[in-house]
């Protein structure tokens, strides 16, 4: 009985010994992932985290079970990517940037602008689109307004998520002094809400006319 309770606790040793081992190689092909996908979106102006994870798993032979980086561990390599490497030219793009998104955010004040996504983060590649949220009373009154003054524009349906209550949204795509502009209309009982793009995503970060201008005010906007 002694010898098969230590073969036992044998066994129990060996299998929690590959266990560990097997951790450490997910989190260590994680933390490549994370930052061949950062390599990715900073190098190839590629903004979209999910695409950028794909690819860099692909490069890195990584399995299709491979658990992937979350967005949070592909930003902070971002980040850290761009302070080495992109010092310089990353900043003055982002205050660029931010300075269309606030052209158009006071030219489109009556309709509740937000800024949010990658400009707003400072993480923006240059092939950015600049995204704000609106809150008109409808959406044809928005049309309108940009018809009025010959802003050409496509429009389609989208959503995003407020808890795990799906807020129908329409947005609106255009060009402003040369960038693109996605212009995400919800309700305007929907502006006191925190939006996300997943049901179990975080809560979008947004910035209104005031923070932005704060933002370019900084020491360190280009």
């Amino acid at each position: 009985m002694r010898g098969h309770g230590e073969g036992g606790i044998l066994c129990e040793a060996l299998g929690y010994d590959s266990a560990v081992k097997r951790s450490a190689r997910q989190t260590g092909m994680r933390a490549r992932i994370a930052a061949a996908a950062a390599r990715i979106m900073a190098e190839d102006g590629v903004d979209d985290f999910a695409l950028a994870k794909r690819k860099a798993a692909r490069q890195l032979g990584a399995q299709a079970t491979q658990a992937l980086p979350a967005n949070d561990e592909v930003e902070a390599e971002l980040r850290a990517y761009r302070a080495l490497y992109q010092a310089d030219e990353h900043p003055e793009r982002i205050a660029e940037l931010r300075r269309i998104a606030l052209d158009a955010m006071r030219t489109l004040e009556r309709f509740s602008p937000y800024l949010t996504g990658p400009v707003l983060k400072g993480i923006a590649g240059p092939y950015a689109e600049i995204e704000l949220q609106l809150f008109p009373e409808s959406t044809k009154e928005l049309e309108i307004y940009l018809l009025e003054r010959n802003i050409a524009f496509t429009t389609h349906e989208g959503r995003r998520y407020s808890g795990d209550q799906t807020r129908a949204m329409s947005v609106l795509q255009l060009s402003w002094q040369g960038a693109p502009l996605r212009l995400s209309v919800f309700d305007p009982r929907d502006e006191r809400l925190a939006l996300k793009t997943s049901p179990a995503g975080r809560a979008l970060d947004r910035a209104g006319i005031a923070e932005v201008g704060a933002l370019l005010r900084e020491p360190g906007a280009a």
